[in-house]
């Protein structure tokens, strides 16, 4: 078993509800399920903001930073596996189960081996393969998310919808140095989808959320998310002047509500807001450190090839903002540009529907890959059109 005491915790919470616990298979809103999966089928496109793809703003190249470590962790991952469990582990790289995660509580449309039907070597090893994957913090915050989801479960008392137990991890592809592969963990409020070819990620579509975002009782009392998030998001909007702001705000409250959730893959969104040339060096430097927040949850040096990325486009790049900025108040803001879109907001009561409108405990963070690079798709396009042969979407 693992000597990480946070890791270890969960391991106990698998033992004690072992490999039969219950789940909630039914929810999600009329017709759930079925739409999603005919969203899911759409021939993929992308986020854009005209409905057109911009070509040739993602290449196949090398980069220097080493994937090997990623790679020999989902290996030893798979290795542990019984053959039942690969069977419904593994999928091809183009498979369509991609696009089939949910942020949702129910188990609708879960896939892969779940944390709970693991062995503790197994699911040591699954966290493996997210600490090589990820920077120190953005694998800490993962591990926040899923003890946050344990806490909503004590303050419910509903297992079979919440717990620390309810991921799911996939392997697409089979780990290689130089053919696409990638993995997908998926579950309530942690959903990062991570695609590998050569010694490059693409690391979108991710979904953090958390409700409640503070832990204040419980097996996990003091874990906090988001923080950064929020305070790097307002100094950026409080370092605006009036004027700028009047560009910026596209509504006086957040209606609650993200824009790039799941199946919502070809999805029409328009730039809003303050363009990045509008803002002065100081404004400048504040939206850079917003960007390089979120991206720096990826592994060190990738998230530097992508803020590299990033600020070959500064100019295209756009900030806007719902809400206010008073202290106790919520808000949502948005960073688009063709390479990438952050998206924030505060929720409605979801665990807690006595909250119906928007509050500061219950926060979701998005980030895409517009113009059709979600899930490394341009980059897999590109390997194809080489020489390869797609047998999927």
């Amino acid at each position: 078993m693992s000597s990480d005491p946070r890791t270890r915790g969960l391991h106990e919470t698998c033992h004690q509800r072992g490999p039969q616990r219950p789940l909630h298979k039914q929810g999600g809103g009329p017709n759930y399920l079925e739409k999603s999966l005919v969203a899911a089928a759409e021939p993929f496109k992308g986020i854009t903001t005209d409905g057109h793809v911009i070509p040739g703003l993602f290449g196949i190249e090398q980069t220097g930073v080493s994937t090997q470590s990623i790679r020999a962790a989902a290996e030893e991952f798979l290795g542990s596996l019984s053959a039942e469990q690969s069977a419904k582990t593994i999928f091809p790289v183009d498979t369509d189960q991609w696009r089939k995660w949910s942020n949702i509580h129910p188990t609708l449309m879960r896939h892969g081996t779940a944390l709970f039907e693991m062995t503790d070597d197994q699911r040591d090893r699954a966290f493996g393969l997210l600490r090589e994957s990820l920077s120190q913090r953005g694998f800490e915050e993962t591990l926040d998310l899923m003890h946050l989801n344990e806490t909503v479960q004590e303050m419910t008392g509903r297992l079979s919808e919440y717990g620390e137990d309810l991921y799911w991890l996939s392997i697409m592809g089979a780990p290689s140095a130089s053919e696409p592969w990638g993995w997908q963990w998926d579950g309530h409020h942690l959903i990062i989808n991570y695609f590998v070819l050569g010694d490059q990620i693409v690391v979108t579509p991710t979904f953090l959320g958390a409700e409640p975002v503070h832990a204040v009782s419980g097996k996990y009392a003091g874990v906090r998310a988001f923080k950064g998030d929020e305070d790097r998001g307002l100094a950026l909007f409080r370092a605006l002047s009036e004027s700028q702001r009047a560009k910026t705000v596209i509504a006086p409250e957040t209606s609650g509500e993200d824009f790039t959730t799941a199946f919502r893959d070809n999805l029409v969104l328009d730039y809003k807001g303050i363009r990045s040339g509008e803002l002065s060096s100081a404004q400048h430097e504040l939206l850079l450190g917003l960007v390089d927040y979120h991206v720096g949850r990826m592994r060190d040096g990738h998230a530097q090839i992508k803020m590299d990325e990033v600020k070959r486009h500064l100019n295209e790049t756009y900030f806007c903002w719902m809400g206010g900025d008073a202290p106790d108040g919520v808000f949502y803001y948005r960073v688009q540009s063709p390479v990438i879109i952050v998206e924030f907001d505060h929720q409605r009561g979801i665990a807690f529907r006595e909250r119906t409108k928007p509050y500061k405990d219950h926060i979701h963070v998005i980030v895409r890959t517009p113009n059709g690079n979600d899930y490394g798709k341009d980059l897999l396009r590109q390997h194809y059109q080489q020489g390869h042969h797609a047998t999927g979407r």
